[in-house]
């Protein structure tokens, strides 16, 4: 069998997997399953109006702008079509953002969503929206694709409330007293003797 034939006939297998694998080990509720990527720009622009439409582009089919063909649209498309990425983890849509900013893989024209639809490849005008965005602006784009895709995600990285002393209280001492970031407290005089029998 010639290389091209087994890369087409694994490519959907893997992707599928890849798609659907880490589903099996941490179900998401019906709600996340019922998610369409197709859907889910009209959801980022509502959580993130000012972030660009970029929908300027012509389409080949009836030589009128395509409203619905997004940036937002095609950063998914890309990221779970061309890529291959699950959409529910924060690092991939990182690697994602990455590789728009030419930091990571590099980007394929021909095989970038709206290449074979529109007039224009929007590829370098997607490219330029991104980098044009503020680390803020990405972490932003980031947090709110992963809360729509897996809601689970906000819940599970939302900092559990730390227990906050009244003014009755005795004051701690500094090998108790709680670190707010979850870290270990840092080691104290005399903490050594505590590991002697």
């Amino acid at each position: 069998m010639s290389k091209k034939l087994i890369l087409a006939l694994t490519t959907p297998i893997v992707l599928s997997l890849t798609l659907f694998l880490p589903s099996l080990f941490n179900p998401a509720p019906t709600t996340a399953q019922q998610i369409r990527p197709q859907d889910v720009w009209q959801q980022v622009y509502q959580m993130l109006p000012d972030l660009p439409l970029e929908n300027q582009y012509i389409s080949r089919e009836t030589g009128k702008p395509a409203t619905d063909n997004t940036l937002v649209s095609r950063l998914i498309r890309y990221h779970i079509y061309v890529k291959g990425r699950p959409p529910i983890f924060r690092l991939d849509w990182k690697l994602t953002v990455a590789d728009y900013l030419g930091a990571h893989d590099l980007m394929s024209e021909s095989a970038y969503p709206g290449n074979d639809t529109l007039r224009k490849n929007p590829i370098d005008g997607d490219r330029a929206v991104i980098s044009g965005l503020n680390r803020a602006q990405r972490d932003a784009l980031i947090n709110t694709l992963v809360s729509i895709f897996n809601p689970n995600a906000a819940a599970q990285s939302q900092p559990k409330p730390t227990p906050t002393s009244t003014p009755n209280s005795t004051p701690q001492s500094p090998a108790t007293t709680p670190n707010p970031r979850g870290l270990p407290p840092q080691p104290q005089p005399g903490d050594a003797r505590l590991l002697m029998p």
